[in-house]
Order: C-alpha cells, then structure tokens, then sequence
C-alpha cells in the first residue's frame, strides 16, 4: 500500500558494516552529506560496488561508470547527441572485477588502467576531476576531461537501504553539480559550460540479493530565475525497507521525501508519456515526455540485466519543504525500468 514513513536523518559519521560484514544497524538511516564508511566484506559473491557519473548539457548526455560486482567488473561510457539521436556505447567485461577498484569512502579517488578505457576520478572539497580516454570509441578516439564543482554547503541524497542484516544498500545521489569541461570524439570537440551543464553521480555500495527491480528518475535544471534545481526519484526496490530514494534539491538544499514514489508508464511502449509522482501527498506530480530509448542489456554468465533508460523532457510541480511550489517547464533527464538477476 503507499504510504509515508519516518526516516532518521544521521548527522555523525558511521560505518555501514558491522565486523562481520553484516549491517550495521546505527547506519540506517538518511544524510546531506556522504557520512558513511563503506567497509564492505565477506558476502561474496554480493557485493555491488559503482560509480556511476552523467554529464547533460543542453545538447547531448555523456556518461562513464565504473561497477564492481565481485564476481565481474564493469567499466562502461555512453554518448548521446539530443538533435541528431546519434548514441555511441562500449562496455568491457573484466572478469573478477580486475583493475575495478572502488574506495570505501565516498569521497576516495577512482583510477581504472586499462589501455582501452583508462578512466580517473580525483575528489577534492571542492570539485572532481573526471578524465576518460578510449582508443576505439565506435570507431573513432574519444577523449573527455571534466571539472565537476561542488558548491559551498551543497547537500545531497545519502541514505541506506536495509532489505535486511545480511542485504544492503548504501547510494549517494548527487546532482545539480555544475560541470565545465571538454569531450574530443574524432575531429568534434564538444563544450560543456557550468552555466547549463551539470553532473549526477550515483554511487553504490551494497550487499545486494540475487534478483531486484528499480524505476529511477533524475534531472537538474536552472530555472530562468537562476535557481538551481534537481530530483532524485526511486520505486520498487526499496518497497517495504522504511526506507527510500526520493528527494528534492533546490538551490543546494535537499527536501527529504518519506513518501512511495508510483511511476506509470506503458511497459509496451516505453516512448509513451510517463507519470512520476508521490502516491499520498501531491509534493511531486511530473510528466515525463521522453525522446531517447537506450535498451542495455547483458547476458553474462550468471548476469542477466535489462535496462530501459528513457531520455527526456520533464514538466510539472514540486513542493520543496521551504518556499512556493516550484513549476518545472522543461527539464532533461530520464527515468528507467531495470530488471536484473546478478
């Protein structure tokens, strides 16, 4: 049934695993800022650990994550041209997850070497410091060099997902970051400019169960008043946990929604409008109109994951904890339908 709950907000830094490499139950819970330990072990083969960052910029979507799950490594880049729907892919598969290493703290930097897709994630107070290179990018050189800012005070999503003592899940979601930097894809040199470009991070690391399903939304947008704003929206796998993925962040501030999020969408036909919106309260009613399908799908030994990645425009109404309601009339971003059994 839908319903709203209460979330404990964690204000002192915490370790989310106890000794045995089970939960620790003083970390469940929700905070602005990354305060958790991820110290995960034992439990293989299910821990999922990933760095998942997106770059928008009003004409093209770039995104590069690097993903342990244990058993299997998965470093992987995308590209997305809005006007021209031209959408470049490459995924490697190192087995054991070798050279895929993810610190346990939120903030620890990230170097994967590898001559095929070197990537680096270097993270100060103030900003990250993202380069990408690829050889053989669809046929053609890729490389990208971006500076991700973080504002002053900025507050994000961190919250735990407890299934149970022994399944897990810790996410930083992060967004509304502004982004500047450059992608070179053959002889085009793309610009990102802060002023309309901003990064999403999703970080992950977790004790996951075998079999799980997600719908995932995101954007941020800079209204034409100059206020920044930005949602990260969850259904489905934290149903039941008392626990969730939903929140508003508005001029670097974050409103905390306690509430289930219901996604309505044509699972028949993907490219239809979605409904994102709050199932008790009207906080959120958004409608998602998208113009990108990017189907991924793996087929890995015991691995089996689709994912229906649409890329699109949102419009409609937030109510933030402080202020008017907020009208959204045209923000990119996307909103997703993931099964996976890995």
């Amino acid at each position: 049934m839908p319903s709203t709950y209460h979330e404990p907000e964690l204000t002192q830094p915490v370790n989310l695993c106890d000794p045995r490499g089970d939960l620790n139950p003083a970390a469940i819970g929700w905070s602005r800022h990354p305060l958790h330990t991820c110290n995960l072990n034992g439990h293989w083969p299910r821990k999922k650990r990933w760095n998942y960052w997106a770059i928008v910029s009003p004409t093209h979507l770039f995104s590069v994550t690097l993903s342990d799950i244990d058993y299997l490594g998965l470093p992987f880049i995308y590209l997305l041209d809005f006007e021209t729907k031209t959408f470049t892919e490459k995924t490697l598969l190192k087995l054991f997850g070798a050279g895929c290493h993810l610190p346990p703290h939120i903030d620890g930097d990230v170097v994967y070497q590898d001559p095929a897709m070197p990537i680096s994630m270097f993270t100060n107070d103030t900003d990250t410091h993202m380069t990408v290179s690829c050889p053989d990018f669809g046929g053609k050189p890729l490389k990208a060099n971006f500076l991700v800012h973080r504002p002053v005070g900025h507050e994000t999503l961190n919250v735990v997902i407890p299934w149970s003592a022994k399944r897990f899940q810790f996410t930083s979601k992060q967004n509304t970051l502004p982004t500047e930097g450059t992608l070179q894809w053959g002889d085009e040199t793309l610009h990102f400019n802060s002023e309309d470009a901003f990064a999403c991070l999703d970080l992950g690391r977790g004790i996951w169960p075998f079999t799980c399903f997600w719908n995932w939304s995101s954007f941020s947008t800079r209204l034409t008043n100059d206020r920044t704003v930005g949602v990260n929206l969850g259904a489905g796998w934290t149903d039941g946990t008392g626990m969730n993925e939903n929140a508003l962040c508005v001029d670097g501030k974050l409103t905390k929604i306690s509430e289930d999020m219901a996604f309505d969408y044509d699972t028949d036909d993907f490219m239809a409008p979605w409904h994102v919106h709050t199932t008790v309260t009207d906080r959120v009613d958004l409608e998602f109109t998208p113009f990108y399908e990017r189907v991924a799908k793996t087929d890995a030994l015991v691995i089996r994951s689709e994912v229906h990645q649409m890329i699109g425009h949102f419009k409609g109404t937030l109510k933030p904890d402080q202020g008017e309601p907020i009208r959204i009339k045209d923000a990119i971003g996307w909103a997703e339908d993931h099964h996976a059994r890995w």
